[in-house]
């Protein structure tokens, strides 16, 4: 397919910075106001500029996003630095005698990656979010929420869509060429000062292509589209905005956004980001926080709870990220992340191999589904990391971290952990098959220690409020320190990290007394 590629200048916009209350400490009700939203909005205020959170003009703290009464992506407009949920959060900790405490972060410009839909015509496309309740795309060209790059780079494939003429999907039809877009921005580029590195950083664009593979009759018009991209937004656009472009394959008819089969196009092949103090590798279809600098002070914070040599198992590890975090900066003798996910091996091991050289550490990644015989983990690790999906922690897992600092024999509790010659259980074989282990530290199979911390990182509130009701019931847990951060401003959700410690013999309260101030 012939085509001329027209002169195109997309400058990637600054990030504006206003200032709000960057990190609370909230220790009762009274302490969390949420005023109300004013009529007039107030100037943004510098980044520079710095206010007693009780004075600022709630305004300093608004979306300020033209797309926020159609677009489904953020519900709260006012006070992005203080959720809707704080205020029951500090009641329910407060009733269990631990001091709460909030990190609001960034309020704009935060969001590192994006699933997009693309509707519309090749004369008008339209690239964002559905609108609420409906399949009806809103169109979402300035969303503050997003890094500024990753705006840019819709903009830039706007214009390859009008001039190329590809055909965005249609779902009532079930034609079209571009289905969705997902935009990932790597900030970790050590050519550039550390200051510099968020606002200029990288944009990883797949394309999720209407076809089954790269074999189909369009096929050459994705090869058109990514060049275009290429060409116009890579290292010799006058704006390097793409950091590489990718494929996937879908012909479904269901609401699932990616297929099984991926394919990289150009630019750079891997992709790397920097948090909790070690590189880690990202494929296209891994899971990666979409707020990478909420996500870094999260664990920043979680390894001051892990004692330096410790041993640790990692559930719901996905490609290992906090796992091999500790590793790094706890220098754990042991750590085991475990991924009922096969496709994030491949991410954990790149991420692995650039630990530095001299880590003293056995590591392991493991392809289990945590549900089934968790116990199995759990023997012989000092410290439990759980970061379970929305719905909350397996019920099994629950009566196994209950059972283990109960005081169940550990010999009963080894049982599931023992491994035998004469093995046939084909999900055990097939686990093992899959299991990847780096590092020169051998770990003992006679340890028989039973974890002393267990460190909740959740994302649904509601489920977090249950399993935390039932691990203190059991009389087995108590809870030590909790803390929330704002991973999604503008939104009815935050993060939370909770840290249990396992109860000695003979004490009754679930939860723990108040330290003085």
């Amino acid at each position: 397919m012939a085509f001329t590629l027209s002169s195109i200048s997309i400058s990637a916009p600054s990030i504006t910075r206003r200032s709000c209350q960057a990190s609370t400490a909230v220790s009762a009700p009274s302490a969390v106001h949420i005023p109300r939203p004013p009529a007039p909005l107030l100037p943004p205020l510098s980044h520079d500029q710095s206010s007693n959170p009780a004075t600022l003009p709630s305004s300093s703290c608004a979306l300020h996003c033209p797309h926020f009464q159609m677009c489904s992506g953020c519900t709260q407009e006012f006070n992005l630095h203080r959720p809707l949920l704080i205020d029951e959060a500090v009641n329910f900790f407060k009733k269990l005698g631990v001091k709460f405490t909030f990190d609001s972060g960034r309020l704009w410009g935060w969001r590192c990656r994006a699933k997009l839909a693309v509707r519309g015509s090749s004369v008008q496309p339209l690239i964002g979010l559905y609108q609420e309740g409906t399949h009806t795309v809103v169109d979402i060209p300035d969303c503050q929420a997003h890094h500024p790059n990753i705006n840019a780079v819709v903009k830039l494939l706007k214009q390859a869509i009008v001039e190329l003429n590809v055909e965005p999907y249609d779902e009532d039809l079930g034609t079209g060429d571009l289905r969705y877009v997902q935009m990932a921005v790597t900030t970790h580029d050590t050519s550039l000062p550390t200051s510099e590195r968020y606002n200029k950083g990288k944009v990883q664009v797949s394309l999720v292509w209407n076809s089954r593979n790269e074999n189909s009759h369009t096929s050459e018009k994705l090869k058109v589209l990514a060049n275009f991209l290429w060409r116009t937004g890579g290292p010799w656009s006058e704006d390097h905005l793409i950091h590489s472009v990718w494929a996937n394959f879908q012909t479904s008819s269901n609401n699932i956004i990616f297929g099984n089969r991926w394919r990289y196009l150009l630019g750079e092949r891997d992709f790397w980001e920097h948090v909790g103090g070690i590189d880690v590798s990202l494929a296209p279809s891994s899971f990666g926080q979409a707020n990478t600098r909420a996500f870094d002070s999260l664990l920043r914070k979680l390894q001051k709870y892990v004692p330096y040599g410790a041993s640790v198992i990692d559930l719901y590890a996905g490609s290992g990220v906090i796992g091999l975090s500790l590793a790094s900066t706890r220098k754990c003798s042991s750590v085991k992340c475990v991924e009922v996910n096969k496709e994030s091996r491949q991410a954990f091991t790149k991420t692995a191999e650039r630990l530095p050289t001299n880590l003293d550490s056995s590591i392991s990644w493991h392809h289990a589904d945590t549900s089934i015989e968790p116990h199995s983990w759990l023997v012989g690790a000092d410290v439990v990391v759980v970061d379970p999906p929305r719905k909350g922690l397996d019920p099994s897992l629950i009566k196994a971290l209950q059972a283990v600092s109960s005081g169940t024999p550990k010999s009963k509790l080894l049982e599931s952990n023992e491994m035998t010659k004469d093995e046939k259980r084909p999900w055990v074989l097939r686990t093992r098959e899959a299991s990847v282990s780096i590092g020169g530290r051998t770990q003992s199979q006679e340890t028989q220690t039973s974890p002393q911390t267990l460190i909740y990182i959740s994302c649904g509130w509601e489920s977090f409020k249950e399993d935390c009701i039932s691990l203190l019931s059991s009389k087995a847990w108590s809870l030590d320190k909790a803390h929330g951060f704002n991973f999604f401003p503008g939104t009815q959700s935050m993060e939370i990290l909770a840290v249990f410690k396992r109860r000695s013999k003979g004490k009754r309260n679930s939860g723990k007394k108040k330290r003085p101030s």
